[in-house]
């Protein structure tokens, strides 16, 4: 078992158009190695930026991300930080429609010195967990909605992060799909360690989760 990561949020502050569109406004956040979190709050009060900002896709304007303890400014190239130990299913799935279903899977796993066939190995066998064995070979853009977003999750997962962000994984699928998506995010967090920061609008999905963040107008006001 990988020991999940310790995630810290410290004065977190993030606007866009030059300062006049408000995201965060001084967030402070700690995440044992293992958590598992949920992050409730109104649309529009920076739930997903502070995801993004988690994932060192972006940069805060303020306040700073650490890693297990270290500045996550010292994990530069953060592209291969994040490859080798983040998995993120964001909201709208974000699949390549060109790719088949195990090759958009696969693409996390790419560049790590794996064979080819080891490869293909764990893609199939994290889409049969998700039901989805039978569709590896069609192409993302044949996939229904509920197919793509499980597909997105096998390919969050496939590479056995320590730390799982996940953007409204249940919210744009059927009540049955989200329910089989949320038990496998769970499941996998209960078998590898792997910490995880979930952001949703369903009470329910944050019940299931565990510890509960509530965020408004860019600030946490529950925790």
């Amino acid at each position: 078992m990988n020991q999940g990561v310790r995630l810290t949020a410290r004065n977190l502050r993030k606007s866009f158009d030059r300062g006049l569109v408000p995201a965060l406004a001084g967030v402070d956040l700690d995440v044992a190695p293992g958590e598992r979190v949920a992050v409730m709050g109104p649309t529009g009060c920076g739930k997903s930026t502070l995801l993004s900002l988690l994932a060192l896709l972006d940069d805060p304007d303020d306040g700073e991300v650490l890693i297990d303890g270290a500045p996550a400014a010292d994990l530069r190239p953060a592209e291969q930080w994040r490859a080798s130990n983040v998995g993120i299913v964001f909201q709208f799935h974000h699949l390549l429609p060109h790719l088949t279903a195990a090759e958009n899977v696969a693409l996390p796993l790419m560049g790590q010195g794996l064979a080819r066939r080891e490869i293909a190995s764990r893609a199939h066998s994290i889409l049969g967990r998700l039901g989805l064995a039978h569709r590896e070979g069609a192409l993302a853009s044949r996939l229904s909605g509920g197919e793509r977003q499980l597909t997105a999750v096998a390919r969050a997962l496939v590479a056995e992060p320590r730390l799982l962000l996940a953007d409204e994984p249940t919210g744009s699928v059927d009540s049955a799909t989200g329910e089989r998506i949320l038990r496998i995010l769970l499941e996998n967090s209960e078998r590898s360690g792997a910490s995880v920061v979930l952001v949703t609008h369903d009470a329910a999905v944050a019940r299931a989760v565990g510890r509960l963040v509530l965020v408004r107008d860019g600030r946490v006001v529950g925790n």
